[in-house]
């Protein structure tokens, strides 16, 4: 019971990370930073969410070091309807990333 209770609690901060809509079908925008530790800087993460989350994704920054000590990080922007970024974060946090939510500095609609 204490798991499940867990796996609710996973899944309403994943939600906290979405701005909020009205409807779950509407398109949303949040942004990220995603720390990539160096067991996964050969492996298609961001393709993932793409192509299994169908996720539009923007890559705003990304600094990834051939240095095998170095682990690397992507600025992301995240575009799909809530559910698609709920499922995209919970993959992200099954790779034990470290996800940072960015602010918005635009003033536009849309923020983490």
């Amino acid at each position: 019971m204490a798991a499940l209770n867990n796996q609710k609690t996973n899944f309403q901060n994943r939600l906290s990370l979405v701005s909020s809509v009205s409807e779950k079908s509407q398109v949303t925008q949040i942004r990220l930073r995603i720390h990539i530790p160096k067991c996964y800087l050969q492996a298609p993460v961001i393709s993932q969410l793409i192509s299994t989350y169908g996720l539009v994704v923007n890559i705003t920054k990304a600094m990834l070091l051939p240095s095998a000590d170095a682990d690397g990080c992507f600025d992301i922007e995240l575009r799909g309807t809530v559910p698609q970024i709920s499922r995209g974060l919970a993959y992200l946090e099954s790779l034990n990333l470290r996800i940072v939510g960015k602010p918005n500095a635009d003033g536009d609609s849309w923020f983490y």
